[in-house]
């Protein structure tokens, strides 16, 4: 497989995990803690036969040396980190603890949801892409 299919299956994975979610928001609504929404996304996944892990751990290193470890909410296709949140609204923290998991597991794709809104697809989904990436690889690292 080429650069450009993973990207293309990276994009496909990704739309497959925005589908989920939104399926999830649309079935609960606001108003539930994360740990609701991350218990129903796991079954919602479960059900489309995504393969994930839940909660895995991630180790923090600082000059070579380990120092601590995180947990993602999510890492599909051990590809994929999501993170999910129930706040009344994103904050920089928020995308800066995605980008930190990327960097620190060496992933190259991100995507960040905040449940606590009226409608998920109101620009709550944040997607972010995380370098270093194969020269060979056109797509822009990217927020949106």
């Amino acid at each position: 497989m080429h650069n450009t299919e993973a990207s293309v299956d990276s994009d496909d994975l990704a739309g497959a995990v925005i589908g989920a979610a939104i399926e999830v928001h649309r079935m609960l609504g606001p108003g539930f803690l994360e740990s609701v929404y991350e218990e129903a996304l796991c079954y919602e996944l479960e059900l489309r036969e995504i393969p994930f892990q839940r909660q895995p751990p991630i180790s923090v290193t600082y000059k070579g040396r380990s120092v601590g470890e995180g947990r993602m909410d999510l890492l599909v296709d051990k590809k994929l980190v999501v993170e999910l949140k129930a706040v009344d609204a994103l904050a920089q923290l928020h995308t800066a603890q995605l980008l930190s998991y990327l960097r620190a597991g060496n992933y190259r794709a991100g995507l960040l949801f905040n449940f606590n809104v009226k409608l998920l697809k109101e620009g709550v989904i944040k997607r972010l892409l995380y370098g270093p990436r194969p020269a060979s690889d056109p797509t822009p690292l990217k927020s949106s």
